[in-house]
């Protein structure tokens, strides 16, 4: 048997490498779900027809607000970004998809469930001075996929609009395609019904939580009177992506390893973008400044110069790299740069706000290829038996010392709260730049994957010895051993940054650049002493317990050994970790389950003295 399956590995071993890396959607919007954690989304508008607004109407999701503009839209559902659109008409777009206002799914229990997800309502309208006759119109830009994952035909994306009865009307929809460019559409408001104060549209899409990564984005909605289907033209000029980082290749390091190299970290020029897409040629001035920004200290700046820009085309401007710096704040300082860009568009352009943009270049105690935002999640498809390896390269300038690493995990199914993995710090990777063995500079076990709300959403971890680095170039990962489910442990993949990802894996023995596209959100934390990210206190005496029967109807029947349960406490999660049941044992040991729909769940006993590890079961 031994001898067969040698052969039949030997035989999958080509496809087992060029097959072994995969992407997946993030179930999971980190940005959003922390801003519900800590209160600071804005509640969902509730308006009545007097609260209405005039035409025109206009929003190109310009913010650096993830939530949409509250004077415009009532709800919070959509996610506001300028990550998830490829090459967008306007910086800035509205991403639907079925993750809901906490970013979490709108339905874990049921993946086959289609279901209307997010809507993007807006604000009551005054049409009631208006008729038919004065061609009103909507118009918008969708693309479905983006940097996410595309909807199915299943799935689709829908304009409502809402009548004089209170009823709504669905009057455009699309099923759901790979990535196309960004299309405008044109939508007559043409019914009586729909010619009073208080009138609203609402964009909708459907899906399913099977494909809760699909999605669809929305740019420069419009609408007015006195167009018609023809009146496609934006008669804007304005930036349609964020400006370029200021390092050639990192996108974050500490200050004192940038002092360390100017000329090797710094790029040589950055850079921005804009587009004319008014229907004539336009001379445009452009321009920008830098400062830091704890002192206010000025940097640099530049224009304005103007380039003419010819009818309806994308025009890119860079600037030569500026040299001025800052003396070293302190030895381990964070430092800001910000450097504002402006454009002058045309005195017909009315819609000024996207005329400005500001890129931050963050010098911090951590290294980085990312840019701080997932758009899809990373893993590595394993077998359960075979041990998987990830690691990323890194270069120092000078000197350090790494005190531990921060990684965005992406949320995955099954619920991975119960994997372990370790965590390594390399100096050579075996066949790598020629180097004949691995060379093991520390090694730590015993972690777990964690989800963070915070600020930046990365989990830190921290090493309990200090790891000094000489300059030069090491590498930092994580090892995913077999038989302990963390062989498909998802990892944040930073989509917009294309190009070489410095990522190495390993299966059988074999280190293998990586193929993927994107930034691997692993960091390396640099300096001083750090924290970890705080876990909530647990006792480790556990209890042994069983359940039965699995797969349930109605009841779960829960046994412990050595311990009582009768009085402990129950929590009933799905396989997001979302918490759907909970409460005390009743008298006999059991678990009312009947109001779950059929699927797979986790169950965790809970009591002043013990706590039990999370048991599967399957609910019929």
């Amino acid at each position: 048997m031994r001898i067969v399956c040698n052969i039949i590995l030997i035989l999958l071993l080509p496809f087992i490498c060029l097959s072994q890396e995969r992407t997946a959607p993030l179930y999971y919007n980190a940005r959003v779900h922390a801003a519900a954690v800590q209160n600071i989304m804005p509640l969902a508008k509730t308006t009545t027809a007097q609260d209405t607004i005039q035409l025109p109407f206009f929003d190109d999701f310009t913010t650096y607000n993830i939530f949409p503009d509250n004077t415009r839209w009532t709800d919070n559902e959509v996610y506001v970004n300028n990550t998830m659109g490829v090459d967008p008409p306007t910086r800035g777009v509205a991403t639907l998809d079925a993750l809901d206002a906490h970013g979490i799914p709108y339905d874990t229990s049921d993946n086959s469930h289609l279901l209307f997800a997010d809507s993007l309502t807006s604000v009551p309208i005054d049409l009631g001075s208006l008729t038919p006759g004065d061609s009103v119109y909507i118009s918008f830009f969708y693309q479905p996929q983006g940097y996410g994952f595309y909807p199915l035909t299943a799935d689709s994306l829908l304009l409502f609009l809402h009548k004089n009865n209170n009823d709504w009307r669905e009057v455009w929809a699309i099923p759901g395609s790979t990535l196309t460019p960004f299309t405008q559409v044109m939508i007559p408001v043409a019914d009586t019904v729909f010619f009073y104060k208080g009138f609203q549209f609402r964009f909708v899409n459907m899906s399913a939580f099977n494909y809760s990564g699909s999605q669809w984005n929305i740019d420069y909605v419009r609408m007015n009177k006195n167009r018609n289907m023809y009146d496609t033209a934006i008669n804007d000029v304005t930036f349609t992506n964020d400006p370029s980082f200021l390092l050639n290749d990192y996108t974050y390091m500490p200050y004192r390893q940038f002092l360390a190299n100017i000329s090797g970290e710094r790029a040589t020029r950055h850079s921005d973008t804009f587009q004319n897409y008014t229907n004539a040629s336009q001379t445009i001035p452009y321009s920008f400044t830098a400062r830091e920004t704890t002192t206010n200290t000025f940097l640099a700046a530049a224009g304005p110069t103007s380039i003419t820009v010819p009818a309806y085309t994308e025009q890119g401007v860079s600037y030569p790299m500026y040299t001025a710096t800052i003396p070293s704040p302190g030895m381990y300082k964070k430092v800001v740069f910000e450097n504002t860009y402006y454009l002058q568009s045309p005195a017909s352009d009315t819609n000024k706000v996207n005329d400005t943009i500001v890129r931050e270049q963050v010098f911090d105690n951590y290294l980085a290829y990312d840019d701080g935002t997932a758009e899809q999640s990373y893993f590595l498809d394993l077998f359960p038996t075979l041990p998987g390896y990830l690691a990323i390269e890194y270069h120092l300038n000078q000197p350090d010392t790494m005190r531990g690493m921060a990684i965005y995990f992406g949320r995955q199914v099954p619920i991975p709260t119960l994997k372990t993995f370790s965590l390594f710090v390399y100096s050579k990777l075996q066949g790598i730049d020629g180097a004949a063995n691995n060379d093991s500079l520390y090694w730590q076990e015993g972690f777990g994957p964690g989800y963070a709300d915070t600020i930046n959403h990365f989990w830190v971890y921290k090493f309990d010895q200090p790891v000094p680095l000489p300059a030069g170039t090491f590498y930092a990962g994580v090892f995913m051993p077999a038989f302990s489910g963390s062989d498909s442990l998802y990892f944040g993949l930073d989509m917009n940054r294309i190009g070489g990802n410095h990522a190495y894996y390993s299966v059988l023995d074999a280190w293998n650049s990586s193929s993927v596209s994107g930034a691997i959100m692993i960091r390396p934390v640099l300096g001083q002493p750090i924290s970890g990210t705080e876990v909530p206190p647990v006792n480790k005496r556990e209890a042994e317990w069983t359940l039965s029967p699995n797969p349930a109807h109605d009841r779960l029947q829960l046994k412990a050994s050595g311990v009582q349960v009768g009085g402990s406490g129950y929590m009933v999660t799905d396989i997001y970790g979302k918490t759907l049941l909970t409460g005390a044992l009743s008298s006999d040991n059991t678990i009312n389950i009947s109001t779950l729909q059929p699927g797979m769940y986790f169950v965790r006993l809970v009591s002043n003295s013990n706590i039990g590890t999370a048991k599967k079961f399957i609910k019929e």
